[in-house]
This record gives C-alpha cells, sequence and structure tokens, in this order.
C-alpha cells in the first residue's frame, strides 16, 4: 500500500513563492515612503524684512562710494561718486588707487562690477586689492553693466 501513496504525491505540484514581483512590490513601497517623507519636511527660514527701493529717489551726488568695474578684456575701470565719468586704469593701478582712496576718505566704500563678458578670476583680484587695501565696505554688483559705464 505504502507504493500506491507515492504515486498519488507524484501528480500533485509544490507551492512556490515567486521573489520578483515581491521585490517590485517592496522597490515600490519604498519609493513611496521616501517621497512621502521628502514631503513632510518643511524649509526653515529665517524672516528677513528686506528694504524697499524708492523709485523716485535720486543718487546721492556727494557719495564717495568707488564703482570698480572689471571687463572681459582685462581692463578696469575707476569711477568715484555717481555722477564722475569711468576712468580706464590698468590692474596694477588698482592697489595705489585705493591705498590713496582709504586714507581720504572716512568711511571708504567700493562696489566691484563686471560686464557682461567679464571673468571671474579679474574680479577676485580687484577683489584682493580691495582687502589688502583694508577697505571692510566691499559689495559685489550682480547686474550686468556694460563695459566702461
Amino acid at each position: 500500500m505504502s507504493g500506491s501513496s507515492s504515486h498519488v504525491d507524484d501528480g500533485k505540484k509544490k507551492a512556490r513563492i515567486e521573489i520578483i514581483p515581491l521585490i517590485d512590490v517592496i522597490f515600490f513601497l519604498l519609493a513611496t515612503f521616501v517621497l512621502f517623507t521628502l514631503s513632510l519636511n518643511k524649509i526653515a527660514s529665517i524672516p528677513v524684512d528686506l528694504p524697499v527701493a524708492n523709485p523716485n529717489s535720486q543718487p546721492n551726488p556727494n557719495d564717495p562710494t568707488v564703482y570698480l568695474q572689471v571687463s572681459d578684456s582685462g581692463n578696469c575701470y575707476w569711477k568715484q561718486g555717481v555722477g564722475s565719468a569711468p576712468e580706464l586704469i590698468t590692474v596694477a593701478e588698482i592697489a595705489p588707487r585705493l591705498a590713496d582712496y582709504k586714507n581720504r576718505e572716512a568711511n571708504p566704500r567700493v562696489l566691484v562690477q563686471g560686464d557682461n563678458k567679464a571673468r571671474f578670476g579679474a574680479a577676485v583680484l580687484a577683489l584682493d586689492e580691495i582687502r589688502k587695501a583694508g577697505i571692510a565696505q566691499v559689495s559685489v554688483q550682480t547686474t550686468v553693466q556694460p563695459t566702461g559705464k
């Protein structure tokens, strides 16, 4: 009789668990969890009261700020005050002019500008000369200026 029972077991198929669809489901759940977790993060920021520009205000004609523009060809333009015309200078002239400007002004300020094709290396060179001159109030203009304006 024992031989007849083994005949009956041969006709049945064994149950198998397919792992490949299970891996797909696990990756889907993982991706959903990651996206849901990232959407829960809130961006923390510090509230800052930014100044508002008055469109009717005129620039101060007595402002002694130096505008130092660096062009793509390596030329530099020096302009002191809003009303003066820019003057073409060489890179070697920057340091002595900055030293003279710092000695004349009680509160020296420099605004570094670049034209639309200026290389960053020339601007860094100008910033280094300003730092060496000991001028603390330095700004970098982020709008594009025409060369020599």
